[in-house]
Parts: C-alpha cells; structure tokens; sequence
C-alpha cells in the first residue's frame, strides 16, 4: 500500500507541476504576442496602414463607417438626441420654477434699506477735474459731458413725460407692482447759473465751474471762498421719492443739486467732499467713499 501511496503523491505532484507550466506559457504569451504584432506592423508599408484607415472609415464590404452600421448609427444618434433634450428640459424647467419665485418689482428679501449714493458730474477721468481757463481744449469735454447729461431735464421733455408735484411730501403711488408710475418734473431751468441755458459752458470758461450731485459740502474754506447751491438751498425735495424702480418708473429723472464754486483758489488741488444729510443716512464710512457723500477735487489752471 505505501509504494501505490507514494506513486499517488508523486501523481498529485505532477498534476500541481501541470498549472505552473501553464501559468508560465501564459505569462509569457503577451511577450510574445507582442512581440509578433510589432514583427506584423514592421512588416507594413505607408500604403497598408492607409488603405486600413480608408477600410476603417468606410467598409464597402459590410458597409460600416468606423465600424458601424447606418442603423447603428442612427440609434446612437438619437439616444444623445432624447438625452440631452431631456437635460436641457429639466434645466428650463428648475429656471421656470425659480423665476415663478422671484418678482421683477420687488426683491425677496429686503432686511435693510441701504443708504443712498451720491455721484457728480460731469465724470470722465476720474474724481479729479482739472482744466485751463485759457484752454478750451482742456475743460471742453466736461462742458460736452453736461450738456448730454441733462439732455433728459429739459424743461420741454420734463413737461411732455413729468408731472408737477406737491414740494415737501413723498410721492406715494398705489396700484400694482407692475403698473407703471408717474414721475415728477425735474426741469433744467431749476438749476439756474449751472443749467446751461444762459451760460453754454457751465462756467467752465470762467474758471468758476459748475458740478452736479446725483442723489452739503466741505472743504478747506480758504480754497472755497464762495458756492451757491441750485435749486434753493441744496436740498433734494421729497417729492421725487420713493423710486419704484426702472421697470414701472419709466420716465423718472433723478433730483440734482448744482454747486457753482464762483472763488476757487487756482492753480492747487483743492479737495471737496459733499454729504448727504438727513434722518437714517449713513455717511461716515471711510470704506466707501459714495456711500452717502461723495469726495472729488479741482484744479483750475490760469
């Protein structure tokens, strides 16, 4: 029995020897595939792999473009179609949806009112306005500037769109928020000695020049010896607040004060800031510099 024992054990030893040769041949097959496709490809001209290319891209033989069929093809095709139409679709819908929630009159959420800016014109370069008297080709853009700026405040075009209002009151306007609101009448003639009418060039030519505030002033007063405001006492009337927004207040035309510096100290940089005074105006920030004032400076030129 022992000797059939060990003739068994040195069968199941050959049978564990089997595996191992095979594992070997495979191991060593992509050598040698490779090997021969790279004996193959060394083989082929410029002309073959040209003609398998031209093969590729179209097959007269079974009719295949790069290897697929028209009806291939076409099936591929129109999944990508139906694909991306329904991405696209539920894309325009989750925009429709959200834009159900959203009013073009009045934002979402409003937790505060913020403060006004101010803004002056005219504004070409920067907040320094700098000219020559005795140059017209130094403070004639400004001068082109405010004419084109109040364009919108002639007296004619303020009375034709505008309405006059109650001085004093806020104009508040009921209705709907998509129903359009009146605006009231801001003409040019109000701003005096800087509405251009008398004087064309704004008081450019004189060295006394005039700037507009969008939306009182200080400054060293040996350099501003001499300001008159337009209209009145530089104040912006309530009558032209609220504003709707541009949707509904279609006509609206912003308040203006006119400041015309008249003694200007020439030839230095006189620094200007203007404030905006009133009941919850902010304008004390030092980190923005329009929020509720407003700094530029003159240069004035013999």
């Amino acid at each position: 029995m022992e000797p059939g024992m060990e003739m068994n054990t040195a069968s199941e030893g050959g049978t564990r020897r089997g595996p191992e040769n095979k594992h070997e041949e495979k191991v060593q097959d992509p050598n040698r595939g490779e090997a021969e496709t790279k004996a193959e490809m060394g083989n082929k001209t410029w002309a073959d792999l040209a003609g398998e290319m031209k093969t590729f891209l179209w097959n007269p033989e079974e009719r295949t473009c790069m290897g697929r069929t028209a009806k291939s093809w076409g099936l591929i095709l129109l999944f990508y179609f139906i694909f991306y139409t329904c991405l696209a679709g539920m894309f325009a819908f989750c925009m429709y949806v959200m834009l159900l929630t959203l009013s073009p009159y009045t934002p979402t959420y409003r937790d505060r009112v913020s403060p006004p800016g101010v803004m002056i014109r005219p504004y070409l370069n920067g907040f320094t306005i700098a000219f020559n008297v005795s140059k017209p080709s130094t403070w004639q853009p400004y001068v082109d500037s405010m004419h084109q700026f109040l364009a919108a405040y002639d007296d004619k075009v303020q009375e034709e769109k505008n309405i006059e209002c109650i001085s004093g009151q806020y104009f508040i306007q009921g209705g709907n928020d998509s129903e359009e609101k009146k605006a009231c009448q801001f003409k040019r003639s109000l701003l005096q000695n800087c509405s251009g009418i008398e004087d064309p060039t704004f008081g450019f030519s004189k060295g006394q020049p005039c700037i507009l505030l969008k939306m009182n002033r200080k400054g060293n007063e040996s350099d501003l010896r001499s300001v008159d405001f337009y209209p009145g006492n530089g104040t912006f009337d309530l009558m032209y607040y609220p504003y709707y927004g541009k949707l509904t207040h279609v006509n609206y035309t912003s308040p203006l004060v006119a400041m015309h510096f008249t003694d200007v100290k020439r030839n230095s940089l006189v620094h200007i800031q203007c404030k905006l005074n009133g009941k919850g105006i902010i304008n004390d920030v030092n980190s923005d510099r329009f929020l509720g004032r407003i700094i530029f400076t003159l240069s004035i030129g013999k």
